[in-house]
């Protein structure tokens, strides 16, 4: 990570009035305390309005550099809904940046538009659903579907009969306590539905190239996306 970069993720974990450590810090962005120590005293001298000391932690007045963002009210109940649902059957990494989004979302709204975000009528809990493991997985299979990733997955299907499948991920569906990947499965030759919790283990394979006729965009507009059955 270049150092603009990280003097910029220091600001943004200490908006909103977080106190966080040197240690914390230093943990999230992967570097020694005393990086943080010495990245922390460049931004206090540039005027970023940083107190704290080294053994006791940092924390930001509230106000500092503000974006120029406006929400109306409709568009701050999708906003605070959305990273709630997300915190509550998202993968693990997920929930982590939607308390971090609901936090920086807090930070950035005037006092009005703050006060509405807090009283928000919706809200998502997690019941146990969704294990460490399965949360793990769609963290690592959402990436393996953002960097295009092949990968060979161990699935058991609906009568517990275990298969070994090579699939191109495309995107992952949630529909209710469950997750699904949208994937090319090169054994059958189509489109195919698999659910996460269904899925033994991971390999993956190296990345590959999109082909016409196997994108998501195909899919969207392919028989298979008007029959979304879970490959069995």
């Amino acid at each position: 990570m270049r150092r603009a970069d990280r003097l910029f993720q220091i600001v943004q974990y200490l908006r909103g009035g977080r106190l966080l450590t040197a240690a914390t810090l230093a943990e999230r962005l992967e570097v020694t305390k005393r990086t943080i120590y010495r990245d922390v005293a460049d931004l206090i001298g540039s005027g970023v309005p940083i107190e704290g000391e080294a053994g006791v932690g940092y924390v930001m007045r509230a106000g500092y550099d503000l974006p120029p963002l406006m929400f109306n009210s409709e568009e701050i109940v999708a906003l605070v809904a959305g990273a709630r649902m997300i915190r509550a059957w998202g993968g693990a990494q997920m929930a982590a940046a939607a308390e971090e989004a609901l936090v920086k979302i807090e930070a950035v709204l005037p006092d009005d538009a703050r006060t509405k975000a807090a009283s928000v009528p919706v809200h998502a809990l997690a019941m146990g659903d969704l294990s460490d493991e399965v949360r793990a997985l769609i963290d690592r299979i959402e990436a393996a579907a953002d960097g295009s990733i092949r990968l060979d997955i161990d699935y058991a299907d609906q009568y517990g009969v275990s298969s070994s499948r090579v699939i191109r991920p495309l995107g992952l569906w949630f529909w209710g306590k469950v997750w699904t990947v949208v994937a090319w499965c090169e054994l059958r030759e189509g489109f195919r539905m698999f659910r996460l919790d269904r899925i033994k283990g991971v390999d993956e394979l190296g990345p590959f190239k999109p082909e016409k006729g196997k994108t998501l965009r195909d899919f969207y507009v392919s028989p298979d996306a008007r029959r979304p059955d879970v490959s069995t």
